[in-house]
């Protein structure tokens, strides 16, 4: 798959959205651990943005396999279908 190289402009703003959401994770940690840290708040934040990835991945395999066990159950239900107008 060829991959797309962005321009310099979408880039930017695509780096501007992610430090946005960094920022308001950082700020909703601080909020609601009166830290004051910024350390400990950067790496509490980088832990629960870590943790919404790792959810995420694993919603995703989840959703695959049931996909792919969909798939595999549609083919057997066409093959049977066109064994039987055979």
């Amino acid at each position: 798959m060829a991959r797309v190289t962005p321009s310099e402009e979408t880039y930017e703003a695509y780096v501007q959205q992610l430090a946005r959401y960094v920022d308001e994770r950082m700020n909703a940690v601080a909020a609601a651990t009166q830290t004051v840290d910024s350390v400990k708040v950067a790496v509490l934040a980088a832990l629960a943005i870590a943790d919404e990835l790792y959810s995420l991945r694993q919603q995703k395999i989840v959703r695959d396999d049931s996909l792919r066990e969909s798939a595999k159950h549609c083919l057997t239900l066409l093959e049977r279908a066109l064994k039987q107008t055979a």
